[in-house]
């Protein structure tokens, strides 16, 4: 055997016993061979994609197959609302017979348009959207899911609480179902659904913010009787949802998406809807009459504060507070409220806030009487009984503000300052010709707040001369007439640190009286 031979016979050796050595490590290892590593592919095939969900996760699928299935149940209800307003052509600008000579000067008819959203309550027809979406329209025209199209005809509108109902020509057409708006609760699960910004038929998620919600900022241009009970929710609501369903999990509408709380217009987590409950009521009046005619009492009302909860003996910082009263001829007056009550509960059921008592009394018919449990300064509880009136058309108050007025001493300022924080002076001969203080002169005079300290307790509260919302003008001071600050500063002179002070104020801006009560410093 040669040598070479040899060699390659070691070499054979050497590398069968390699390969079994190796072979035995591995195994010593447990490191798979080549039909397990086909087998570990597999396992890590399944881990990655189980056949049996985890159970955390099923709950989020029915959640997710419930939002499915209330959009797919009232999205064929839900329609998409556009408007025109056709303006008049200016002819006033171009003289009879000149128009040739100046073409530039001639306008054509000017077309405003918008567009909305609505939902179907009735089969023949009927539809409830905003007021603001259809006001002054000259044509609405409606779009159904399934594409068709209608010309609708304004049933009724109702500015006071942006509610309006519409009517197009079909029959057997898809409606939705009311849920109970007062038995909603925050953190409930609710759909928006509506037409924002030309995506036609969206649908978004969100859950029930808040309730009771008065938007002072977003109600521009709504009479003086308009209620204010919004249901806030996040669910993305934009320009173009505006009459569309809010909806719970259960496929019932609880509220008309109406607003949005945004600096640029556009959703930033804040959606307002008004109530169901108040909507079936406007609804049912405008389908019967074309109007709403509500009953009132003739009172000015506004949210109690702690001072005011305190001064009356209420445990709690709940009721609606007096402010004023619409004329002498209230039938609150009447009844026997005075300013400064606080009002706990209508025909015994309580009274949280304010548009919780417009709501129930709005709900009554003129000539109807109202039980109210009333607590007076002293602590006492009455029960007043008020027969309801019509309400008169609602007007704004006006934005114009009293001129500036002079100086006074600095002796005088320094002392009337010290006590809440304020500087006075009284309305003098030629304020009291003012057509907006003509109520001050009537009450024969008061003092117009010049300054307001931000370290006193008036600070927020009391408007001064020369600001937006003001000025405001003490009229009573305990129930005492003050008209100098002498009389100001005696109307005072027994109240102790921690004491509880009623004034009674006129707000020029406003052109009503109001109740402010601040805790002396």
């Amino acid at each position: 055997m040669s040598v070479r031979t040899r060699d390659w016979l070691k070499f054979i050796s050497l590398v069968g016993i390699a390969f079994v050595f190796g072979l035995a490590f591995a195994s010593a290892l447990n490191l798979p061979r080549d039909g397990r590593a086909a087998e570990a592919g597999t396992i890590l095939a399944q881990t990655a994609a189980p056949r049996v969900p985890l159970p955390a996760v099923k709950p989020a699928a029915d959640l997710g197959d419930a939002f499915a299935t209330v959009a797919e149940h009232v999205k064929p209800a839900v329609v998409f609302i556009s408007s025109e307003h056709r303006e008049r052509a200016d002819a006033r600008r171009v003289p009879p017979g000149f128009e040739d000579f100046f073409p530039q000067l001639r306008r054509g008819p000017q077309i405003e348009r918008g567009t909305g959203s609505g939902f179907i309550v009735s089969t023949d027809g009927y539809i409830l959207t905003n007021n603001h979406v259809v006001a002054g329209a000259d044509k609405v025209m409606v779009r159904l899911l399934d594409k068709r199209e209608f010309l609708a005809r304004v049933v009724g509108t109702d500015p006071e609480t942006d509610v309006a109902v519409i009517k197009i020509d079909s029959q057997g057409l898809p409606t939705v179902s009311f849920g109970n708006s007062d038995s909603t609760r925050i953190g409930e699960w609710v759909l928006a659904i509506g037409n924002p910004l030309a995506f036609s038929f969206t649908v978004t998620a969100g859950i029930v913010s808040a309730k009771g919600r008065g938007l002072d900022g977003l109600s521009q241009g709504r009479p003086g009787y308009g209620i204010q009970d919004f249901i806030q929710t996040d669910a993305a609501i934009n320009p173009g949802n505006s009459g569309g369903p809010l909806v719970n999990v259960r496929g019932e509408v609880v509220g008309i998406n109406s607003a949005i709380a945004s600096e640029t217009g556009f959703y930033a987590g804040y959606g307002f809807a008004i109530p169901i409950n108040l909507v079936r009521n406007v609804m049912t009046q405008l389908v019967a009459h074309g109007r709403v005619q509500r009953a009132v009492m003739g009172v000015l009302i506004g949210e109690v504060r702690p001072e005011d909860a305190e001064k009356v003996g209420l445990r709690q910082v709940r009721g609606v507070l007096v402010e004023d009263f619409s004329s002498d001829d209230s039938p609150a007056k009447k009844g026997g409220l005075q300013q400064g009550d606080v009002i706990t509960a209508l025909d015994g059921q309580p009274v949280e806030y304010v548009a919780q008592l417009q709501q129930r009394v709005a709900f009554k018919k003129p000539g109807d009487t109202v039980e109210l449990t009333v607590r007076k300064e002293n602590g006492e509880q009455k029960t007043i009984t008020v027969r309801l009136q019509a309400a008169p058309a609602g007007t704004d108050a006006g934005e114009e503000q009293v001129a500036a007025r002079g100086g006074s001493g600095a002796t005088e300022r320094a002392s009337t300052r010290a006590s809440l924080g304020i500087t006075v002076e009284p309305v003098s001969q030629e304020d009291a010709g003012d057509p907006q203080l003509k109520p001050v002169a009537k009450n024969g005079g008061g003092l117009v707040v010049t300054e307001v300290s931000p370290d006193g307790p008036a600070y927020g509260r009391l408007v001064p001369q020369g600001t937006n919302g003001g000025p405001d003008v003490i009229l009573k001071v305990n129930g005492q007439p003050v008209r100098t600050r002498a009389e100001f500063r005696a109307a005072l002179r027994d109240a102790k640190s921690g004491d509880i002070v009623t004034l009674i104020a006129y707000n020029v801006s406003r052109q009503q009286e109001e109740v402010i009560r601040l805790r002396m410093p």
